[in-house]
């Protein structure tokens, strides 16, 4: 690859009535001074799988491989990654500390398969606090949650 990569943030969020229930995730991307909003929804889901599905959704969606700045507040995907959560699971054949089988793996395949293709930091920011981006992803999560529940 002679070509210098692109540089992009990536912001997500995900959000549940009740755990499971139905859910949202929403998604910020931007590249220099252009941003893209993404969100998605299920009827009948968890708050965890829709802080991944946030994160996955705005990496699959890029055309090209990038390096990616990845801001959360899902301590679940900052600590996979930042604390060698993911590394250890694979090594145990997918299974906790605990010798329990790892939620939503084939959530955590998918991110693997995007952080293998492009070059990611993770940063984690706490939710609720202000921070403009994590509270715009916010609103897209509670809104697609709000759709797939069927209210408008």
């Amino acid at each position: 690859m002679n070509q210098e990569m692109k540089k992009v943030e990536l912001f997500a969020d995900g959000a549940c009535s009740g755990n499971p229930g139905p859910g949202g995730w929403g998604t910020i991307l931007r590249f220099k001074d252009v941003e893209k909003e993404l969100s998605g929804g299920e009827k009948e889901t968890t708050n965890n799988r829709m802080e991944l599905m946030g994160v996955i959704s705005g990496l699959e969606s890029l055309k090209e491989a990038c390096i990616v700045a990845v801001f959360t507040d899902s301590q679940y995907i900052a600590n996979a990654f930042l604390k060698d959560w993911l590394a250890a699971w694979q090594k145990n054949g997918w299974k906790t500390a605990a010798k329990k089988p790892v939620k939503n793996r084939e959530l955590w395949e998918r991110l693997l398969k995007q952080a293998n293709r492009h070059k990611l930091s993770w940063n984690w920011i706490k939710g609720h606090a202000g921070h403009p981006e994590n509270e715009r992803c916010d609103v897209l999560a509670v809104a697609a949650r709000d759709k797939s529940a069927g209210k408008c």
